[in-house]
This record gives C-alpha cells, structure tokens and sequence, in this order.
C-alpha cells in the first residue's frame, strides 16, 4: 500500500509521527507537506495528496493542518476526491465504509497523536461497503461532476 501525506506549519511534528507509524506497518508513504515551522499554506498540501490520490498514484491520502478543516476543504475541490475531517476513530471507519473517502483529514490542535494514529488505523482497515450507499457516492460525484442532482429536482 502507498498513501501520501500532507500537512501546514502547525502540523509538522503530528506529521512526522504519522509517518512513522504509517511505514512501521510496511506502508511506502509519499511526504509532500512541508518539515519547516514556518507559515505554509495548507492548500498547496492539500491540492498535492489529492492530485496524487485522484491520479491513483497512491491508494489514498492522509493530510493534516490546525482543524483538518481548510486542507480537506483544499482536497476536495479536487475532481474525485472524497476527504473526511475525522475527530474520531468512529467517523474514520464509516467515513471509509459508507462514503468512501479516499482521503483522511484530521486537526493538530484538535486531537492527540494518539488519537490520530487510531483514526488512521481505523479508516485504513475500513473498506466501502457499497450497496444502499453506493447510490449516495453516486449522487455525491454527479454534483461534482454536472453541478446539478436530478435527485432533488
């Protein structure tokens, strides 16, 4: 497996972490956040793991910044991709199992490292379910894709 991880300035150390114990269960994992303290624009990371994940250059995507909120919020713009800000280890799981994300976000100033490596252990050990919520992921791309959902004329 080979997932990419971007992060910002305020989640560097997390990152660091996260990385680690990625690749001490055997995953190759791509580092395309930034190792310096100094302001860095979450964006830029979040564009980077998603074009990466949208490419299937890698199976899936693991960014962090202070809330999770804005480099998710980055990701997504991206055509394909589905990323989940998870608090929880919970969200993690059926964020994977009912909506397939592809990316996995989380907050630094949200949650513990802890915390944060039982987020990624649960949504990598999730898998899509399909079924009554393959319809959903359906409509979820066809607004992506036509800017419309005929389901709710």
């Amino acid at each position: 497996m080979k997932l990419a991880i971007g992060n910002d300035h305020v989640a560097v150390e997390m990152k660091k972490e996260i990385r680690a114990h990625l690749e001490q269960k055997g995953i190759e994992v791509i580092d395309v956040g930034t190792d310096k303290t100094d302001r860095f624009d979450y964006p830029i990371s979040g564009y980077k793991v998603a074009k990466l994940v949208a490419a299937g250059e890698v199976d899936g995507g693991v960014l962090i910044c202070g809330t999770g909120v804005g480099i998710s919020l980055a990701a997504n713009k991206v055509h394909g991709i589905r990323a989940c800000v998870c608090s929880d280890p919970y969200t993690a799981k059926l964020s994977k199992q009912h909506n397939n994300t592809n990316i996995v976000a989380f907050g630094a100033r949200v949650i513990g490292i802890e915390t944060a490596k039982m987020i990624v252990d649960e949504w990598l050990a999730a898998e899509f379910e399909g079924g009554r919520h393959q319809r959903r992921v359906d409509m979820i791309m066809e607004i992506e894709q036509t800017q419309n959902l005929k389901a709710a004329e």
